[in-house]
């Protein structure tokens, strides 16, 4: 099948298959229990559980049987993701509506390796080693910093793609003890409270400032960066150009700021997609050249796992497959995320990103408008902080969310107590969630039946986190290619920026001619002394 010519998923003879099954299996006072079916399969943990470069995963407390993975796993079959996966890892332009390949997964693969998807293209291979010879100059530069006894604290101005994943990746190795390098700091919010909270913690001749934007137009990068520019200035800072490098494939406006230094990545990067690109640097200043070069083999054994493994057994696959039953048979609307380590508190907040900006879309790739829901709402918590905030409505509300719990089997500290306290209140949780119990008064009965996944790591490495990382963005792409969605580009958050463009100045000069009734009431109070 050519990937260009799939068909969505609703269009293929698996979906009324998979609907009439659930009717019959999932609907109605009859619909599958949990409890039921781990009473009539003692091998239901193990028949439901898969394991992937590392990551080990336990689907057995969801609410799906046996029949239905086959008809989910046929599904994607039919739908040819197969095929666009394969198109994926040789370089083909399936980013259809911006004309480009879709080059994330060549940055992380070894520069002499071949494309995952052993496709053997010249396409590929020249994007492996145009991202090589990248790679190399930004680790060079990280080493050079790391190096350097006078730069103490590098500060990473970026927003989105370029916040989320290099904070969170230096914040969950930090929290395992891999960082060693100058302190790392994050400023995106265009809220100056942010910049001005850090400012007075640095000294301009001992920081090193990294602007990321990939077109070096983003609003609130611009102007953190110039507001940061400006302090260095009054503070007596000297020689800009060595204290500010650029991450962009806008060189030209890189170097107008006066950036001594812009490393560059292709325009198949997307800003969700790009930490294993330069717009990774504060994470290899913060864990090295080796940490870094760990983080990608472990995302390349996760690209290896999409690439060469039947559907049947190919954990982000499976996983997405998932996501869709919940989404379009079950009608569920949200999906929990709970990572049980203190590292992982931001993974939430980066999920939200890469799943709901890829796939949170309403017409096709043909421009059909969708006759099914696309991405559910991710949102969550670190656990166990979550138990003591929402999980009340998980176990007892109206509305059924499944919860993804992220477990890490070795904990870096050395407190006793504290990690197996962690591990056994995630499994507790997991297990009320699923046998509930039945109250002596009705505001104790927990219904039960509420299904969740466990997801764990032996440990929280660099190779690990990378693992992991990449399962969920090919889970993305995954369930993106079954809705007939392009999952690279995001057009709904341009309305927006237009229209802030123009009320900044409408805001500095009162006109409000034109506007509606609300947003004119809410500028002239605003302007009131």
């Amino acid at each position: 099948m050519d990937w260009r010519d799939r068909p969505r998923c609703d269009e293929v003879p698996a979906w009324r298959a998979l609907a009439q099954h659930f009717q019959q299996r999932f609907s109605g006072t009859e619909a599958f229990d949990l409890r039921r079916a781990f009473n009539a399969d003692a091998g239901r943990a193990e028949h439901f559980s898969l394991e992937a470069a590392g990551v080990y995963a336990d689907l057995s407390k969801n609410l799906i049987d046996a029949e239905a993975l086959t008809l989910l796993t046929g599904l994607a079959r039919e739908c040819g993701v197969e095929a666009h996966r394969d198109a994926m890892f040789s370089g083909a332009p399936i980013n259809v509506s911006e004309q480009r390949a879709v080059t994330h997964v060549h940055w992380r693969m070894p520069g002499s390796a071949a494309p995952a998807a052993d496709t053997g293209t010249d396409a590929a291979a020249c994007l492996v080693t145009n991202a090589a010879r990248a790679r190399a100059e930004m680790l060079d530069f990280a080493e050079s910093v790391r190096a350097d006894p006078h730069i103490s604290d590098v500060v990473n101005i970026g927003i989105g793609g370029s916040d989320l994943g290099p904070r969170l990746v230096v914040e969950a190795l930090r929290a395992s003890g891999h960082v060693d390098g100058p302190r790392l700091h994050f400023v995106a919010n265009m809220d100056g409270h942010e910049l001005a909270g850090l400012l007075p913690q640095l000294k301009p001749r001992s920081t090193l400032f990294i602007v990321a934007s990939k077109s070096f137009g983003t609003a609130e990068t611009v102007q953190n960066a110039t507001s940061a520019r400006d302090w260095f200035k009054a503070q007596g800072g000297q020689d800009i150009a060595r204290h500010f490098v650029a991450l962009s494939t806008n060189q030209a406006a890189a170097e107008a700021f006066g950036a001594g230094r812009c490393l560059g990545f292709d325009d198949g990067v997307g800003g969700r997609f790009s930490l294993w690109s330069s717009i990774g640097l504060s994470i290899a200043i913060a864990i090295g050249r080796a940490g870094f070069e760990n983080l990608l083999a472990g995302a390349h054994a996760m690209d290896r796992h999409f690439a060469d493994t039947p559907l049947e057994r190919n954990l982000p696959v499976q996983l997405a497959l998932l996501d869709l039953w919940y989404r379009n048979l079950h009608g569920l609307a949200s999906r929990c995320v709970a990572p049980y380590h203190h590292g992982l508190r931001t993974l939430p907040a980066y999920l939200q990103q890469l799943e709901m900006e890829s796939n949170g879309k309403r017409v096709d790739l043909r421009g059909r408008t969708l006759p099914f829901a696309s991405a559910a709402v991710t949102w969550g918590q670190a656990g166990s902080n979550g138990q003591h905030a929402f999980f009340q409505q998980l176990h007892q509300g109206t509305d059924v969310v499944p919860v993804e719990f992220v477990l890490v089997r070795q904990a870096a500290h050395a407190l006793p107590g504290h990690h197996a306290q962690l591990l056994a209140k995630a499994l507790a949780q997991a297990r009320a969630l699923m046998l509930g119990q039945t109250g002596d008064v009705p505001a104790r009965h927990f219904p039960g039946n509420r299904p969740s996944t466990i997801l764990l790591l032996h440990d929280l490495s660099p190779h690990s986190l990378g693992t992991l990382l990449a399962m969920y963005e090919h889970r993305t792409f995954t369930l993106g290619s079954l809705w007939g969605l392009n999952s690279f580009d995001q057009w709904g958050v341009e309305l927006g920026k237009r229209f802030a463009h123009d009320l900044i100045a409408r805001l500095d000069h009162g006109d409000v001619a034109g506007l509606d009734a609300s947003t004119a009431a809410l500028i002239t109070r605003l302007r009131q002394t």
